[in-house]
């Protein structure tokens, strides 16, 4: 598996890199697995892509205390996300991995694994709902999935050392929430890993076999969804 670390300079450009992955593994008619590494260099919130903002994020707040809001082309409801949130991106192939195309084995395995990859320095971290790792019924990553005819994209968040009055002052209460959180606001919910991002970067690579490193990346690409939806209002509103 290829390993890509790297953060680009805007929320936008990492956002479009995280879909040009995928349809670059699309495109090349061989079967890429790529893990990415990013972190945000600022605040910013990243909506679901069939998300209502008006439902799920205070923009008010967002607005007053300069936040911006941006869409990903995954499903999944809204995050905050920036210093302190390590951002992952997994590109899999379906022809390696055939039983991925069923959702749920997809959420099980990925979940799975990144469990299994932490849970010795963070014993106890485990699956929750359908796509949420917690440790002691707190979530600390939150993950979503995009499907292609020969790859799906499975990204998300790793929470280590994040401002988490952020997440309430910038989300609303979702919309739909898992049976696990039983209704608690969101400081009561989420939690941070007692990780460093180092830690975090090298027993997720270690996992996936991720030693390739990833010199090339879809930079054109890249500028081109940016471009044509991630700097667009449109697709962000």
């Amino acid at each position: 598996m290829r390993l890509l670390d790297l953060t680009l300079p805007t929320p936008a450009e990492n956002l479009a890199l995280d879909e040009a992955l995928i349809e670059e593994a699309e495109d090349g008619g061989l079967p890429v697995e790529t893990l990415r590494f990013w972190e945000p260099s600022g605040p910013m919130v990243v909506v679901g892509r069939s998300s209502r903002l008006e439902e799920e994020v205070r923009l008010d707040a967002c607005r007053e205390i300069g936040v911006p809001v941006f869409r990903r082309v995954s499903g999944g409801a809204a995050v905050v996300t920036g210093p302190g949130c390590l951002m992952y991106a997994l590109v899999l192939s379906y022809r390696l991995r055939p039983a991925l195309r069923l959702i749920d084995h997809a959420h099980q395995f990925v979940m799975g694994t990144m469990a299994a990859a932490l849970e010795r320095l963070v014993p106890g971290i485990g699956p929750q709902g359908i796509s949420d790792l917690a440790v002691g019924g707190r979530k600390v990553s939150g993950n979503s999935v995009r499907c292609k005819r020969d790859h799906l994209l499975y990204h998300g968040t790793l929470l280590y050392d994040f401002p988490l009055d952020l997440v309430e002052r910038c989300l609303k209460m979702p919309p739909r929430q898992p049976a696990y959180r039983e209704g608690r606001e969101h400081q009561a919910f989420v939690a941070n890993l007692p990780l460093s991002s180092l830690e975090i970067r090298r027993a997720i690579a270690r996992a996936w076999q991720a030693d390739e490193p990833g010199l090339q990346w879809p930079c054109q690409r890249t500028a081109q969804l940016v471009a044509q939806r991630y700097s667009q209002p449109e697709w962000n509103a």
